[in-house]
């Protein structure tokens, strides 16, 4: 007959084990872990000197470190590639947290880019991480109000505020300094050729101004709105990473939020995440394409789609030290909720959305016809000149 004890795992699978148990470890406590802490945290079955043996050959192979020469061992960036890759597809997510996600993210709403921006604030606060995500630009849209700010003597900063969310600046240049009394007859000129409703009684030389801003807002607008060669980029969180213990240096820190400084290279590494199916992660060096002094960060990214197109793709950025199994199964399940939100939303109001082009203008096509109902006056009290 069979003995039905079990086999004890084979050498290198429990050598796996003990560098996995010390990394879960040393992701809850953040504090180096000795062999007597190990044994006392799931490996009663080793002797301390066993474990030890295994720690120094993990050392030997790159994947532990000591700060000190009588402290516990600490993870390096290959224990954590190896921890991430056994664990991709093995996350882990409490009932209560997939409500949280639910609750926040599955709405349907007009509103797509501020929708968007919140579901990165939601995803920030849960993750304690720095998020950023990718967007297409979406149509149907227009501008509700156009605010200006007087920056100096030369220069205004006009804001166009649109339906869905999005907030576009540009600055604008004057021969004098605007009063604000002024700036307010502007705006009101702003809104009647936006509503066509409550035209204001400027003075000649106000109208001439007000007409010229006008024009050329809402021509930078159109322009950019039409053609656009980049996907959209959405960034929030960045405070979260003080309170890693990680980046209390200044250096330290700058270095982690390198990545942002690049929009060209953030969008290369959101736009390498969509083209996949799952989750992906960049840990340490594998970042140096990207940033080459982020080597103490980790990204984890999945892309998210609409009508099971891929739209572009959502990331988190901390240190190395983050709770991996935990963020895989946070990202994938807010990655499959804005999918479901995004395509009713884009459903339910008619929403078409496009994908970036290399840059190229066919302005008579494109451009003119647009411009031409935003330059007119407008005759209708029921349709906005600014949608586009």
């Amino acid at each position: 007959m069979k003995s039905l004890t079990p086999k004890k795992p084979a050498k290198d699978q429990r050598e796996r084990q003990v560098l996995f148990g010390l990394i879960e470890l040393y992701l809850q406590t953040g504090k180096p872990i000795g062999s007597n802490t190990l044994r006392e945290n799931g490996f009663e079955s080793l002797s301390s000197a066993t474990i030890r043996n295994y720690f120094a050959k993990l050392e030997e192979e790159g994947c532990l470190k000591q700060q000190h020469s009588s402290g516990g061992r600490i993870p390096t960036p290959i224990a954590y590639k190896f921890y991430a890759e056994a664990h991709r597809d093995k996350p882990l997510v409490d009932n209560k947290e997939k409500q949280l996600l639910q609750t926040a993210l599955l709405k349907e709403s007009r509103e797509v880019a501020t929708y968007l921006h919140h579901a990165a604030e939601m995803l920030s606060e849960l993750t304690n991480c720095a998020v950023f995500l990718s967007a297409p630009r979406f149509d149907q849209d227009f501008i509700l109000d156009i605010k200006l700010i007087s920056i100096d003597h030369n220069r205004c900063l006009s804001i166009i505020i649109t339906d869905f969310g999005l907030i576009h600046t540009e600055v604008l240049y004057t021969d004098k300094k605007l009063s604000n009394f002024t700036i307010k007859r502007l705006e009101a000129y702003f809104n009647w050729k936006i509503t066509g409703l409550d035209k204001p009684h400027l003075a000649p030389e106000e109208e001439v101004l007000a007409s010229r801003f006008y024009k050329e807002v809402m021509l930078r607008h159109i322009v950019n709105h039409s053609h656009f060669s980049a996907e959209d980029l959405y960034k929030t969180g960045f405070s979260k990473l003080l309170s890693y213990p990680d980046f209390n240096d200044a250096t330290a820190l700058a270095n982690g939020l390198s990545l942002f400084e690049n929009s060209t290279q953030l969008r290369a590494l959101l736009n390498e995440s969509a083209k996949s199916n799952g989750v992906n992660c960049w840990i340490g060096d594998d970042l140096h394409p990207f940033a080459p002094s982020a080597s103490a960060c980790s990204v984890i990214s999945v892309p998210y789609r609409i009508h099971q197109t891929t739209a572009g793709a959502l990331a988190i950025l901390g240190p190395n030290r983050i709770p991996y199994r935990h963020l895989f199964g946070v990202l994938q399940i807010a990655s499959d909720l804005i999918s479901e939100s995004l395509t009713r939303s884009i459903y339910k109001f008619k929403i078409s959305f496009r994908q970036p082009k290399p840059p190229h203008l066919d302005f008579q096509n494109d451009v003119i016809e647009q411009a031409h109902c935003l330059m007119l006056e407008n005759k209708s009290k029921t349709k906005p000149h600014g949608e586009t």
